[in-house]
């Protein structure tokens, strides 16, 4: 395995004062530290002469979960932290969907990047750019100003880093089915939500003018969501939602002309979730009206129709539409792209990375969030080094006690070992030694050690592209970024028995706290850790308070309360505004 190296020399110079220095290096990562610390021994030395040590810069890409999350949790006072994000602001956006009905207003779910990196103990550098190429052999990003080109001066810029940190999270993935760029619309960014609020308005005042045939109407007033996952589901509960309850009283004479479907290439919606909760969802979608075809590819768009195959009877068919919204997961951003291809990693959908975020095959890169996946190691590429370290005795055997240990330091190095023992119910980490009799042998060699864990690694799983993934990712790199000038232990080390220190760094690990899936009517579901599974008006509840709490500010948590009171009252604006 590769290791942590720990250097310290010691300098002489005046005989009045020493200097230290401190050099860290993680290998694949390359962090380097440097720590210079004059030694006054005479009363009248000024301090004036006092060199600090130059900050080493941290450049930071994307305002998004992860850019936000290892920002706030950054201590800035070690490093010249610099933050470059085509938006300014950082959007809470599983709230997306109820902005692009007016449940939400757009500005109660986004907080300005200045609000937050001003909060910082120190300055953070912000730059309202694009970043268009990265230069790892030189260690500097070329960036282009967000801004009009009529304005004095140039857009374009670089900028050098000594770490940098790649948040820019993902772009719509179509699947480059033709005509979707063109005619759909998408839930990504705040501007999507509003122009596809924007567009449900224009298509109820088009089916009311005057002349027009009651195809032509129905036409216009088909919404169509492909992609039944958690974002596709919950736009068309909001959808239904703000139709049914609002718009129906403003346009009366279309209400039966209206349809809402939703697509799903699976054969279930939300098939993430538990069985129970996509039959949940299903059940309740129908009896609301909202058509769900499962079972179907979208092979083309145009302007007024979808062209679709379904998968168990080959058929291809037609559907005129009015709007199309498109959420069928996420894809890589062309910046990324050219990147990968300088550090060696084609044909990928995201940047590869390993347990501690560290951009393989690139010194001083990590990436986190949508853009980036974990190259989890594999238990079996390591089991002999693992099994020699754990036979401390050199016996060709390992004892229980061995046993039990390497198997503790082990689920820390290899998080798919704790998947394994959970999906299998083992409740002690030796009953993978029992026989066939349940009896737990006394020693075991490395062959029954290999043919015990063969199976392992089939747990291993990538992680999901959401915002709690991407949010703990950049809490945990800021905690290693935090500490890395006091570390003293091999952070890839899983077999060190020093009992003083080992795992300072341990790997990311995922931690799972649930997800909700809002199905309208103030209906939710929710699967929450401990395999519990809640639904109903009691779990829309809950929702109202998770969400609240995640907010970054207690800014967006007014204005979120806020918006939600003035839906109940007075319900939701229809205006194009």
């Amino acid at each position: 395995m590769r290791g942590f190296s720990y250097f310290i020399k010691h300098f002489h110079g005046s005989p009045s004062s020493s200097k230290l220095l401190i050099l860290l290096s993680i290998s694949g990562g390359g962090l380097v530290a440097y720590a210079d610390s004059p030694v006054d021994s005479r009363s009248n030395y000024s301090k004036s002469t006092n060199v600090e040590p130059k900050k080493k810069r941290i450049l930071v890409l994307g305002t998004g979960w992860a850019g936000t999350s290892f920002l706030k949790d950054l201590d800035i006072s070690s490093y010249d932290v610099q933050v470059v994000s085509p938006r300014n602001y950082f959007a809470f956006t599983p709230l997306l969907p109820s902005v692009t009905c007016g449940t939400v207003e757009a500005r109660s779910i986004v907080e300005p990047v200045r609000n937050i990196i001003k909060k910082r103990n120190g300055e953070i550098k912000y730059w309202e750019a694009e970043c268009l190429k990265i230069d790892p052999a030189s260690k500097k990003v070329f960036c282009k100003a967000n801004l009009d080109e009529a304005l004095v001066g140039s857009n374009y810029f670089s900028l050098n880093y000594d770490y940098l940190v790649i948040a820019l999270g993902a772009r719509v993935n179509t699947f480059n089915t033709p005509g979707v760029l063109e005619f759909c619309h998408f839930i990504k960014e705040v501007e999507d939500a509003q122009k596809i609020r924007i567009t449900v308005i224009d298509r109820f005042e088009k089916a009311v003018l005057p002349d027009l045939t009651e195809e032509e109407r129905r036409i216009n007033l088909h919404f169509v969501i492909v992609g039944g996952g958690p974002t596709g589901c919950e736009f068309a509960a909001e959808l239904h939602d703000f139709i049914y309850e609002d718009l129906v009283k403003l346009y009366p004479s279309v209400k039966d002309l209206i349809k809402i479907t939703l697509i799903q290439s699976g054969d279930h919606i939300l098939n993430t979730f538990d069985e129970r909760i996509s039959t949940f969802a299903e059940q309740k979608f129908r009896r609301d009206g909202i058509e769900v075809l499962t079972g179907c590819r979208v092979l083309s768009v145009t302007e007024s129709s979808i062209n679709i195959k379904h998968k168990s009877t080959k058929e291809l068919s037609s559907v005129s539409h009015g709007m199309v919204v498109w959420s069928t997961g996420v894809g890589t951003r062309p910046v990324v792209m050219d990147f990968m291809e300088k550090v060696g990693q084609t044909d990928r959908r995201a940047l590869a990375t390993d347990e501690w975020l560290r951009v393989k095959g690139c010194e001083d890169v990590y990436a986190l969030g949508d853009c980036a996946t974990i190259d989890q190691r594999k238990i079996m590429e390591d089991i002999s080094s693992i099994f020699k370290a754990a036979d401390v005795d050199n016996s060709g055997t390992l004892t229980i006690e061995e046993f039990r240990q390497v198997m503790e330091d082990m689920i820390i190095r290899y998080p798919q070992l704790d998947l394994y023992c959970k999906s299998k119910h083992l409740l002690e980490l030796t009953d993978i030694f029992k026989d066939s009799k349940g009896n737990v042998r006394a020693e075991v060699d490395l062959k029954g050690f290999r043919r015990a864990l063969a199976h392992v690694d089939s747990q291993t799983k990538s992680l999901p592209a959401t915002a709690q993934v991407a949010a703990q990712q950049g809490a945990y790199l800021s905690r290693c970024f935090n500490r890395w000038d006091r570390c003293k232990s091999n952070p890839e080390g899983p077999l060190l028995f020093d009992k003083s220190g080992r795992h300072e760094f341990r790997p990311f690990l995922y931690k799972h706290l649930g997800q909700f899936a809002p199905l309208g009517g103030e209906q939710a579901a929710a699967e929450l850790p401990g395999d519990w599974v809640s639904m109903g008006r009691s779990t829309q509840w809950l929702w109202y308070s998770v969400y609240l709490s995640k907010q970054v500010s207690w800014r967006t948590r007014v204005l979120v309360v806020s918006d939600w009171t003035r839906r109940y009252v007075f319900g939701r604006d229809s205006s194009r505004v």
